[in-house]
């Protein structure tokens, strides 16, 4: 009897969570999110073997063609139905004696699906009264809010903990304890931040194990667990700072695979997102470290997996779609910088490192246009000096090389020593010769002059006065009570 190997890919994630800048809907996306390929799948999935279900992929072997054709027929309109946006990719293929070549077709046939995607079960008439929020046609009309059906969907999730459990770990929180608007997370400002962090080396660890069905099925369950330990962990380096708090100023928003995607309070990203990174590697190194090893994944044979993170600082007030998008370039930047260390085609892993942004304003263009306008400077110097990397690296900064300068600027004259390099750095965008003399001025106005020399150096073309800043505006700029 024939067996089916049938696979899923979820698309539009993101764009269903953070269309909203609601944190209530925010939070009830996510968890319908989660419910996707999880319990939402466990209808069809009686008859069979599980191979993957996290992170947006589903790939499962039907014992029996009618079981297949099920799911492939409803599996779609429930998942549009739950969530009105997200599309759903589908591909079947025998499930051969070869597992590896199944996989492979099923892969080709999945990308040849999501280039032709269903339609959006959300279209609707142009006559129809549509929401003002999203612009997609109402379902409801609650209390003079016209909402449509995304946005109903979330509200019947919003109140979900599953996720934050999986966060935060056993721990007994009243549902209270949650953040469920922007002001729980907010501290003694306005800045929060949006962290997209994502695992190094995945796609070749599934290239290499993804041809034997048992391990493949192993390292899929040990990564998810890898990953939700790492942001346990994370939560736990940071929660002392908060503890105080009635509501916890973090909320999960993606955790699965090697996904992780959260909405922190500002102050706290840089010290959680270094711990779930440093955690990552030693949860990855317990979890699936006999399997690294046994499949020779790496050239110099790292039984770990590193990651990589972008963090949008913005405020309260700025569309979390638009930190998200931030979050992900920056990750994307601070991945690209590091395949760079062994080169793009090396089977080395490349080392762990974070990448972050503190947004200045209102104008929303990509990272690539943000490094020209903001962060170029002339005659060759940028400020521009990450990615940071979690350990150490020939010509790269350090997470600690960031952390001790930062320091430099709690002294008797820090404040002053702010404003100079502040006005230091916008002259240094525009004019090389005044900025050289206003540094000349600092050097002879301030006592301590060793602060202003090791912020304001050039010599590898790379400065880290403007992190500096911005890292110590977001943890000690006082503008709330």
């Amino acid at each position: 009897m024939n067996k089916y190997l049938y696979g899923a890919a979820v698309q539009g994630i993101q764009d269903f969570i953070f269309k909203t800048n609601e944190l209530t809907h925010i939070v009830g996306a996510s968890e319908l999110v989660e419910q996707i390929c999880t319990s939402a799948f466990d209808e069809f999935a009686k008859d069979g073997e599980s191979i993957v279900r996290a992170a947006g992929n589903i790939k499962f072997v039907f014992n029996r063609e009618e079981d297949c054709r099920k799911a492939v027929r409803e599996f779609p309109q429930k998942v549009m139905s739950m969530a009105p946006g997200i599309i759903i990719s589908q591909a079947v293929v025998l499930a051969d004696a070869d597992f590896g070549k199944a996989v492979d077709k099923l892969e080709v046939l999945l990308k040849v699906q999501r280039n032709t995607p269903p339609r959006n079960v959300t279209l609707g008439l142009l006559g129809v009264k549509r929401a003002n929020s999203t612009g997609l046609p109402v379902v409801k009309i609650d209390e003079s809010i016209y909402k449509d059906e995304p946005t109903v969907q979330k509200e019947c999730y919003q109140n979900r903990t599953k996720l934050c459990k999986k966060s935060f770990g056993d721990i007994v929180i009243s549902k209270g304890a949650f953040a469920y608007d922007i002001k729980d997370i907010t501290g003694k400002n306005d800045w929060i931040a949006v962290i997209h962090a994502d695992g190094n080396g995945v796609g070749k660890i599934v290239q290499a194990v993804g041809k034997n069905k048992d391990i493949f099925q192993n390292f899929s369950l040990q990564l998810d667990m890898a990953t939700s330990e790492a942001a346990q962990m994370a939560f736990n380096a940071v929660k002392d700072r908060f503890s105080d708090k009635k509501v916890i100023p973090i909320r999960p928003v993606v955790l699965s695979g090697d996904d992780m995607t959260v909405i922190i309070r500002g102050d706290l990203a840089l010290d959680y997102t270094n711990a779930f990174i440093r955690a990552f590697e030693e949860k990855t190194r317990e979890h699936l470290g006999n399997i690294l090893r046994g499949q020779e994944v790496f050239a110099s044979g790292e039984d770990c997996l590193t990651a990589c993170a972008g963090i949008a600082f913005i405020k309260s007030s700025y569309p979390f779609y638009y930190g998200y998008q931030l979050a992900e370039e920056l990750c994307s930047h601070a991945k690209k910088d590091t395949k760079a260390i062994y080169g793009a085609t090396s089977n080395h892993l490349p080392p762990s490192c974070l990448l972050f942004h503190k947004v200045q304003d209102s104008f929303i263009i990509n990272y690539d246009d943000i490094v020209k306008r903001e962060l170029t400077a002339q005659g060759g110097l940028s400020f521009k000096a990450g990615p940071y990397y979690t350990s150490p690296q020939a010509g790269k900064k350090t997470v600690d090389d960031l952390f001790d300068a930062s320091k430099l600027l709690v002294s008797e004259n820090g404040d002053g020593i702010k404003s100079g390099i502040r006005n230091w750095i916008s002259l240094r965008l525009e004019d090389e010769n005044k900025a050289a003399q206003r540094r000349e001025r600092m050097l002879q106005v301030f006592t301590d002059a060793t602060v202003v020399k090791q912020l304001t150096c050039e010599e590898d073309k790379r400065c880290m006065a403007y992190d500096v800043l911005a890292y110590n505006t977001i943890m000690n700029q006082q503008t709330n009570e």
